[in-house]
């Protein structure tokens, strides 16, 4: 029967799991690998093309620094990297992890895939039913129309506490005021003479990176905070080139296998104080398009080393830092962080400091930490009174808004989801439900 003539009630079952994860970003890509290697029968849910999530889509690279013991997953992404010839790591920043978001995709699928996962991409999910506090099936969207999923267990890796919500899961979003971090268009330039760039850099006295050999570079210019850039910056303003918005935050990494590249962290869309909503989301993406073409004119025109540089491309989809957080069975706060508390049932050890990229108040560092302290992330943030067989996990768990600023790294993510994983496995060959499900021994001591 034509998928026209059926209705959402009427929906044919793509397939039946013990656990299905709705998104494939890099908390989901982890979780997906842990439970398929652990044996569970896994399929990734994923709205977009590609694993990876912001790492990929949104073109966040490099990870940025963690200096904790991590998790076997994390451990195998990088080793697959490096064996698909990936300089991931630089001598002089040993703990930045990089690679080309295209690299890091193929990688999460074929991890994936091999540990005997299933895929179904370019599918999104519009709703699931819940029966007696369990979540039945979900309903997605597929390019033959609607299809319903099945499984044992669920866990919600959308991004944006989607499935959570949709089930009824009590969330919080944004800071006291309900304003989101800012959101980041991020764009990747080629044609860079980036050994011109990093001397006139380093010409001015500019501290900010510790890489002054080697390949990889890093810059950046926070107006208002004394960078040796911002002159130039102010000067593009004066001309008419850029707008004031448009020096909030710039920033850029090299890509590794790509001589001439660079990431950027930019522009920063601050005028969007709520993400959530539809209306003032399209329109920050309109005003990000149009400040990338400013800053490509104003580099290219004013940038020693970019004089020859063009817009290689523009993420795919905006770079969200933060927006919704689940009400779990605990909430991790400030003062978990302050204290590096410790829980028997651990998931994941954080060190990212406090790092809140405010709508309202700019840049905010706080608290951080010194090399090889950290605090645990506790299973029971992942999970909810409401929901017996789903957990929620990337940056949506149960915390506080400046908590979420520190969880929110792909290393952590990474080592999380590989928790995740491993917990699914172990409470389907228990019976147990996941958030009845202890949590303890999941990540190394």
């Amino acid at each position: 029967m034509s998928m026209n003539h059926i209705g959402r009630s009427e929906a044919p079952l793509y397939g039946r799991y013990d656990t299905v994860i709705v998104g494939g970003g890099t908390a989901g890509s982890a979780a997906g690998i842990s439970a398929a290697t652990e044996g569970n029968r896994v399929l990734i849910v994923e709205k977009g093309l590609m694993l990876g999530g912001a790492a990929t889509l949104a073109l966040v690279t490099p990870m940025m620094d963690s200096y904790v013991p991590h998790e076997r997953t994390f451990h195998l992404i990088e080793e697959r990297l490096r064996r698909e010839g990936i300089e991931t790591r630089s001598q002089e920043m040993a703990e930045y992890v990089w690679s080309t978001p295209e690299a890091k995709a193929d990688v999460l699928e074929d991890l994936f895939l091999e540990a005997g996962g299933e895929m179904l991409y370019d599918a999104t999910l519009v709703d699931c039913d819940v029966v007696d506090g369990n979540i039945a099936s979900i309903l997605v969207l597929t390019s033959d129309g609607y299809r319903t999923i099945e499984a044992e267990q669920f866990v919600d890796a959308s991004g944006d506490a989607w499935l959570s919500r949709l089930a009824g899961v009590e969330v919080d979003r944004g800071d006291d005021d309900g304003n989101n971090q800012m959101s980041s268009l991020r764009f990747e330039m080629g044609g860079i003479d980036v050994e011109a760039y990093r001397a006139y850099c380093l010409s001015l006295g500019d501290e900010f990176s510790p890489l002054v050999e080697g390949y990889f570079w890093e810059s950046a210019m926070v107006v208002g905070k004394n960078f040796k850039l911002e002159p130039l910056f102010q000067q593009a303003v004066a001309d008419g080139v850029l707008l004031p918005e448009d020096l909030v935050y710039y920033q850029c990494f090299s890509l590794p296998s790509r001589p001439g590249c660079l990431a950027f962290n930019c522009p920063h869309l601050s005028r969007l104080k709520n993400n959530a909503d539809p209306e003032a989301r399209s329109h920050a993406i309109v005003d990000g398009h149009r400040m990338i073409r400013r800053l490509v004119a104003f580099l290219t025109g004013y940038m020693p080393g970019f004089e020859h540089a063009y817009l290689l491309r523009e993420a795919s989809v905006l770079g969200v830092r933060e927006s919704w957080r689940i009400r779990g069975l605990y909430q991790l706060t400030e003062d978990d962080y302050l204290a590096r508390a410790r829980f028997e049932d651990a998931v994941a050890k954080g060190d990212w400091y406090i790092d809140v990229h405010s709508a309202t108040k700019g840049l905010v560092h706080m608290d951080k930490f010194e090399h090889g302290e950290y605090y645990e992330i506790p299973y029971r943030c992942l999970v909810n009174e409401r929901i017996a067989n789903m957990m929620t996990i990337g940056r949506c768990i149960s915390t506080t808004f400046l908590v979420q600023a520190s969880i929110r790294i792909q290393p952590t993510l990474i080592d999380m989801g590989h928790a995740a994983g491993v917990a699914c496995a172990r409470a389907h060959r228990e019976g147990v439900a996941l958030n009845a499900f202890s949590g303890t021994g999941l990540t190394t001591r």
